[in-house]
């Protein structure tokens, strides 16, 4: 039976901000957090190692769920500060040559012209290597930066996005492919006839179009997407080509969620193969099973030791402030969220104290060991799960993390044949729909 590829994708969670500078191998330059060579760095060792793209964490608020105060968030450069992920795009083209770059953009910051725009240029200026991280927004204190005392409701926000979506898509199609022409002896650069504003009208938007630079490399730009509540879900079936999950933490969980997604998409008349499901995985490798378990500890003993850290940003994601409650006591049954609700349904019942262990623990499958053993995990989980992939995270990655993922890890997985050794295509789009 021939092995199963997948693909391979890094998550730069907490977005263009301050990553080593508590590390033991923290680099030279932490005090230039802001400029973008260890990103470089990064996406160069992914376009070695052949993985499909890096999407960019953002978002735009610096938090103040914790205790009512922001203190806590920039005393660990925890959700603040972050950089314009968009503004890092280009800097990531130029120094690599294949590797699909994903920026965070919000339907609830930005108007639907402005990014289809955006997204397009960016689809141009990279020959056709980007995508779009689309998510609704859920702090209230980013919408209180935009004009809003505080977000729609959940659901709502998906209504939003939903026309949102549809907008830029009819923008970024509104050139035909073959509209522009650059014929010099007629004098005609682009046939007008080719080119088609949208007059759009709907329940939150209206845009008359057409974008006003032809249609990208890519046309409709890949889109990517974390839903995880049923509406979120439902959104993600309609509108990704590749999605973001833990998937619950098992492979049985991960399998039921991929069929879950495929259902729902075949639902709606699309081919479930077109959506790539990726799971979280924060591997931690060395060369030996020893060596890589006492960097698990050490990892844990860190995280444990700052609480409050992972207390607030469980606080950020939910809207719901955790230093109200005893660290040993059971979460109350009746908490609700207008944020990540997915996020607070998993921790609903459980003691806060034991939630940050097992967010020192990246609870879940446990992908740490040597390259070797690591690799195979990812194999076997993959052949159970039925595909398709695996996203790398580390919040707070250095140097030495980037080689050992992209230097130790994926050329195990390659030597196994389960992940790709060259690119196939030059768009991001078409290397997902590769396999």
């Amino acid at each position: 039976m021939p092995k199963r590829m997948f693909h391979l994708a890094w998550f730069l969670s907490q977005g263009y901000g301050p990553k080593s500078w508590r590390s033991d191998f923290p680099g030279t330059d932490i005090a230039r957090w802001m400029m973008p060579d260890l990103f470089v760095d990064l996406a160069q060792g992914m376009d070695r190692a052949c993985f499909d793209y890096m999407i960019i964490e953002d978002s735009s608020n610096v938090p103040y769920t914790y205790k009512g105060s922001h203190d806590t968030y920039l005393k660990y450069a925890a959700s603040a500060p972050k950089l314009d992920p968009a503004v890092l795009v280009p800097w990531l083209a130029q120094a690599t040559k294949t590797v699909g770059i994903v920026p965070t953009l919000s339907v609830s910051e930005y108007p639907p012209y402005l990014l289809a725009r955006l997204v397009n240029t960016l689809d141009h200026t990279t020959e056709g290597r980007v995508g779009w991280n689309c998510v609704t927004g859920s702090n209230d204190g980013a919408a209180q930066n935009y004009g809003h005392e505080k977000h729609r409701p959940h659901d709502e926000r998906y209504d939003v996005a939903d026309e949102f979506a549809d907008v830029v898509t009819k923008l970024w199609e509104a050139w035909e492919p073959d509209a522009v022409v650059l014929d010099r002896e007629k004098h005609l650069f682009a046939d007008g006839s080719k080119v088609h504003p949208i007059h759009h009208e709907g329940k939150y938007f209206k845009v008359r179009g057409p974008i006003n630079a032809p249609r990208g490399p890519q046309g409709r730009v890949p889109i990517c997407q974390a839903g995880g509540s049923p509406r979120g879900l439902e959104f993600a079936s309609r509108w990704a080509d590749t999605i973001i999950t833990e998937g619950g933490g098992s492979v049985a969980s991960m399998k039921a969620y991929r069929e879950t997604i495929r259902t729902r998409a075949r639902a709606m008349g699309r081919n479930p193969d077109d959506i790539k499901v990726l799971f979280l995985a924060h591997p931690i490798v060395d060369t030996t099973m020893e060596a890589a378990r006492e960097r698990q500890r050490l990892e844990g003993v860190a995280a444990e030791a700052h609480v409050e850290m992972q207390l607030s940003s469980m606080s950020r994601l939910t809207g719901i402030d955790f230093s109200k409650f005893d660290l040993d006591q059971p979460l109350p049954s009746d908490l609700t969220t207008n944020g990540h609700q997915s996020a607070l349904a998993k921790w609903i019942g459980r003691t806060p104290r034991s939630l940050v262990r097992s967010y020192a623990r990246k609870d879940g499958i446990d992908y740490t060991g040597t390259p070797d053993h690591v690799a195979g995990m990812m194999q076997e989980i993959m052949e159970e799960v039925g595909g398709d992939g695996f996203l790398i995270f580390n919040s707070y990655f250095d140097r030495r993390y980037v080689i050992e993922v992209c230097d130790g890890l994926v050329p195990e997985l390659q030597r196994r044949g389960v992940t790709r050794k060259a690119y196939a295509h030059k768009h991001l789009k078409d290397n997902l729909l590769e396999f």
